[in-house]
């Protein structure tokens, strides 16, 4: 095993994976060598002869498998940003390994009575707040994950986990090759009519790609699909699209209903083998809201607000294309193309007006510069780590201060064949003890933005621009990181704090100071204009009510597949996956559903961690409005708030329970207001 690269200690700065060296062949080979380190470890800490103590038991617990997780990190970030049959295929093997090994750790009593007996004398004990927290998540770990059950729920549990390890997988993939299977081939003009230059030129660029002589080609990729909905003036173009994009993985090769059962039941059941009604009273248990009625009496607050502006957002929207064009229909295809033209003439103002002023090169320029004005953070371009891909660059992130080494920042920005649809913050490494050594982070974000063509770089839209800055600050989250132990680490935070750092960021992106930092336009630098940014500004909540109300249906349709509610599909003869999304969302649709359920594609649920918990962008949403009110009240890049956010948010990860954070960091709770203010929904709301 020595000539194995995920085995052989890594040359490269701060022990980054040397990505080129990994083949296929290796993972497995690496993990068998990885998970067999494990259990001698493992193994050791029970025959420890000494009485159980933190250090000889939870740190030593801690610590055992760090070999696994680096093969593990390597093999998933992988296989989301390169994917791939083999990958995918090697995923089905790898699942059930890892998922028996955490069974094995979880379920052994042995094990179980070493960490309860230091559990059971904590209150003796001489323990820091983050060993604290580490001690009673690592008991509430033994207990959620099943060391009090019979030896037969055991081995049940230890099943589900297995199947679940595969299905999730299996969901990502076939939402990924279904969207891939789509292409719309344009050959005439005409059925460009509409479109602006970027998207024709990103249009034509992608058909060369496919080595297409003639013509434009669409993908389901955003930067393709998304402006042709926008701006495309050829309405059944704009439904092709349209139902193919809400078809994904829905009615073909690559239908997900039959992982969607499988998954749901699994969850219902393994939540009640280990005592709990539902995955969401499972889940919940461990969040900030506590329960599923919570959960639901806070997204009712949120419809009621959003259902009212959302019914006038698109009453409106009807009267202005029946005026405009005489269109009496008006259809899901339609809302995204007679929005932006509705926009036009209320704001005189259209999305792309702002594109040239964020070309993607200028804009990260400015996003580091704001974030150095925000904590002193320093990026600087590194060209000794190995990459996965020629897109990927790589900077060092110093404190601008006292030049303290931060961390590493891997981006990768463009779609491409095989890579995940979406954009997101991975850990190849979490800030914290590693091989005996508190470690700092290697943090990648990985998105999929409008990439160059031959005639312009790589222009972003503003909501790219939000993007960005969104998965910027759940990376400074991971980067900024200062505690000891790397399960506690950065974003390791309930999962309904997690959104905070990264929602909160967009909101400078309003902003004239950050904007400039942010834009120069791709042919004379120029920043971009005071009547574009008053502009960017009025239009900030056009729509908001249908934004907000889309988010709120998302939210409910994840609790609904995991609270209480899904007894009524499984116990149905049909398990109809449609019918029971249609149930759920009669109360936050506006349209019938002219297409495939949402839930086939919701790989955020279903494939990601987000099950029982997507109601955590808008919970975070009240905690980020909160949050940039105190900036506004003191200064956009004020020292002191930046200071004590960076303090007592962004370092301490989850060494303690976040309401204890934003409390200590706001001098207060949040104030649910704050949002509706944001929106001017305050009103309606009341």
């Amino acid at each position: 095993m020595t000539d194995n690269p995920l085995l052989i200690p890594s040359t490269l700065p701060q022990h980054a994976p040397d990505f080129p060296s990994i083949l296929d062949e290796h993972y497995m080979p690496a993990l068998h060598a990885a998970l067999a380190e494990a259990r001698a470890n493992i193994a050791a800490l029970k025959a420890n002869p000494a009485p159980a103590d933190f250090e000889n038991t939870i740190v030593a617990l801690e610590t055992a498998s760090e070999a696994l997780g680096e093969v593990n990190s390597v093999f998933y970030n992988m296989l989301s940003v390169i994917g791939g049959d083999a990958l995918h295929a090697l995923a089905e093997e790898i699942g059930p390994l890892n998922a028996a090994f955490s069974n094995d750790v979880a379920l052994d009593p042995e094990l179980f009575a070493r960490v309860k007996s230091v559990y059971d004398r904590k209150n003796g004990l001489t323990l820091t707040t983050e060993q604290h927290t580490l001690l009673e998540e690592t008991y509430k770990g033994f207990v959620r994950g099943g060391a009090l059950l019979a030896d037969d729920k055991k081995a049940r549990l230890r099943e589900i986990s297995a199947s679940l390890s595969v299905l999730g997988p299996s969901f990502m993939n076939n939402t990924k090759k279904s969207a891939e299977a789509y292409e719309l081939i344009l050959t005439d003009e005409s059925d460009l009519a509409g479109l602006p230059d970027t998207a024709r030129a990103s249009a034509r660029q992608a058909a060369q790609e496919k080595n297409i002589d003639k013509g434009w080609l669409i993908t389901l990729d955003a930067p393709s699909f998304g402006p042709f909905l926008q701006f495309s003036a050829r309405r059944d173009l704009r439904e092709k699209v349209w139902r193919a994009f809400s078809t994904r993985a829905w009615g073909d090769a690559y239908d997900n209903s039959e992982n969607i059962r499988k998954i749901v039941a699994l969850r219902r059941e393994q939540s009640q083998l280990l005592g709990y009604e539902s995955l969401a009273a499972y889940v919940l248990e461990e969040r900030m809201a506590k329960s599923e009625d919570e959960v639901f009496a806070f997204l009712d607050t949120l419809k009621n607000a959003y259902r009212p502006a959302a019914e006038h957002d698109l009453a409106r929207l009807k009267d202005f294309a029946r005026a405009r064009d005489g269109l009496e229909d008006l259809k899901p295809w339609d809302v995204g193309y007679y929005s932006e033209l509705l926009r036009q003439s209320l704001f005189n103002f259209s999305s792309e007006e702002v594109r040239p002023y964020f070309p993607l090169e200028r804009v990260l320029e400015g996003c580091f510069a704001h974030f150095s004005a925000l904590f002193a953070m320093k990026f600087v371009p590194a060209q000794n780590y190995a990459l996965w891909h020629p897109d990927v660059k790589v900077f060092e992130v110093f404190d601008e201060k006292s030049g303290r080494f931060i961390g590493t920042l891997y981006t990768d920005f463009y779609p491409r064949i095989g890579k995940k649809e979406g954009a997101w913050k991975s850990a190849l490494r979490n800030q914290g003890l590693h091989r005996g050594k508190v470690e700092r982070p290697l943090v990648s974000i990985v998105c999929n933005f409008t990439k160059p063509t031959p005639e312009h770089p790589s222009l972003l839209t503003h909501d790219e621009v939000l993007t960005l800055f969104h998965e910027m600050g759940h990376a400074t989250h991971a980067l900024l990181s200062d505690v000891t132990y790397a399960a506690l680490a950065g974003t390791s935070v309930k999962w309904d704090f997690v959104e905070l750092p990264s929602q909160v960021q967009e909101n400078w992106c309003y902003e004239k100071e950050t904007l400039d930092k942010l834009s120069g336009h791709y042919q004379t630098g120029a920043k971009i204009p005071q009547d574009l940014i008053d502009k960017l500004r009025a239009a900030k909540n056009y729509m908001g009510g249908w934004a907000g109300l889309r988010q709120v249906s998302f939210a409910l349709l994840d609790m609904a597949w995991h609270s209480r509610r899904v007894e009524t599909f499984l116990q149905s003869a049909e398990q109809d996956v449609g019918a029971f999304e249609d149930s759920i969302m009669k109360d936050v649709a506006l349209f019938p559903r002219l297409g495939g359920p949402f839930s086939a594609s919701f790989s955020h649920i279903f494939a990601g961690g987000y099950a029982a918990g997507y109601y955590s962008y808008k919970w975070a949403e009240v905690l980020d409005a909160d949050t940039f009110e105190f900036f506004l009240e003191r200064g956009l890049y004020d020292s002191s708030v930046a200071e004590a956010y960076k303090r007592e948010i962004l370092a301490r990860g989850g060494s303690e329970h976040p309401a204890i954070l934003y409390r200590r960091f706001r001098g207060r709770d949040a104030d649910p207001q704050a949002l509706l203010r944001r929106e001017g929904l305050l009103e309606q709301a009341a």
